[in-house]
């Protein structure tokens, strides 16, 4: 047994003073212990957007890729089949929009199928009818639009190449159908706190207007040297956490994993610089109890976080949160959702149509 699973495992959920030894109050979360919180999949890297401010339109990275545009049926599946039992989430994102996957349905309906909890993101433009009755069906957990507008004109600046008009459609299609088969899945909506955007305009419309169970406001990130990406626009630079004395949480909580299986050490190296294992190679319990993982770890949890290299390099780390993290997402939008259902609970059609759903399936 490896010594990450021998040390104690120890978690606070607020922030210790600096006087407070590292390692007393930080560690594995406790539903890491076997197995990874999350895995961040680069499911596919062509996309049919380009955003000013997307860290693979400001860089070559896909040009890299394009020997693995897609993840194949047989990477996906090993990583689904060995999360399945754990329960653990898949978070569907990576270089390009997730919904272009020629297998994306299929697969993400497998994934639930073996046990898996699944976080799409995506921009909300690929979606027929159909892909989203098979997805509201099948029970995928949360459905993310990251869509960083409120109105046409600062859509088309934020996500260029992408239809405002279209994207309302989708959404409200979304929610029609979830609500009417009453479908478990989470819809929630995400904006990027960016100059130029009204960010609190942006998650006010997307709440009262569309009705979506939360929104995410996510910090502007520039994933330091991997990307052109210019920090000035940020319209909200102020940390979360201290780097001098907090360690990373994304080292004891998830790893991501490339189109080609490999392992990065977290979601700032999307330039897969560095390789923790391949899934095709190893089980994902090994290579997250490895040697790799143990070093980030053991030197983050010794306040030595910043002698890494990668790690000095990463602009972002102030903005990663021991607290303020999907799981908090995942908690508001199921209690939103619920409140929903209640609400429309009311109209007998609703019940009846809710009740031959659940029989069907």
């Amino acid at each position: 047994m490896s010594d990450v699973l021998t040390k104690p495992i120890r978690f606070s959920p607020s922030l210790p003073s600096r006087s407070a030894p590292t390692e007393a109050v930080y560690g594995l979360r406790p539903e890491a212990a076997e197995f990874p919180m999350m895995l961040v999949l680069s499911f596919v890297y062509p996309c049919n957007a380009e955003c000013p401010n997307c860290p693979y339109t400001n860089s070559n990275i896909r040009d890299s890729y394009k020997d693995a545009p897609f993840m194949s049926e047989d990477i996906f599946k090993k990583i689904a089949d060995e999360a399945g039992p754990h329960g653990a989430y898949l978070r569907i994102s990576g270089g390009g929009e997730p919904m272009l996957h020629p297998k994306a349905v299929e697969l993400l309906c497998y994934a639930k199928k073996v046990g898996c909890k699944i976080g799409l993101i995506t921009n909300g433009s690929a979606f027929t009818e159909r892909k989203s009755i098979a997805l509201l069906r099948a029970g995928v957990d949360m459905i993310e639009f990251s869509v960083d507008a409120c109105d046409p004109e600062t859509y088309a600046i934020v996500r260029k190449g992408l239809k405002w008009k279209h994207l309302l459609r989708n959404a409200r299609r979304m929610i029609e159908i979830r609500n009417r088969i009453g479908s478990t899945s989470k819809i929630v909506a995400s904006g990027i706190n960016q100059q130029g955007v009204d960010i609190d305009a942006v998650e006010k419309f997307w709440r009262d207007e569309i009705g979506v169970d939360n929104f995410i406001k996510r910090k502007f990130l520039t994933w330091g040297l991997n990307t052109s990406i210019d920090p000035s626009g940020s319209a909200d630079p102020a940390p979360y956490l201290d780097i001098e004395d907090t360690p990373c949480p994304f080292i004891f909580e998830r790893l991501n994993i490339d189109s080609r299986g490999n392992v990065m050490v977290c979601g700032y190296d999307i330039a897969a610089n560095t390789s923790m294992g391949m899934v095709g190679q190893q089980s994902i319990s090994d290579i997250w109890h490895g040697e790799g993982f143990s070093h980030y770890r053991d030197m983050h949890l010794s306040n030595r976080g910043s002698e890494i290299s990668m790690c000095a390099s990463c602009p972002d780390w102030k903005y990663r949160s021991w607290n303020h993290n999907y799981w908090k997402v995942v908690k508001g939008a199921e209690l939103q959702r619920e409140a929903t259902f209640q609400r429309l609970g009311l109209d007998d059609d609703f019940q009846s149509v809710a009740v031959d759903t659940a029989e069907g399936n």
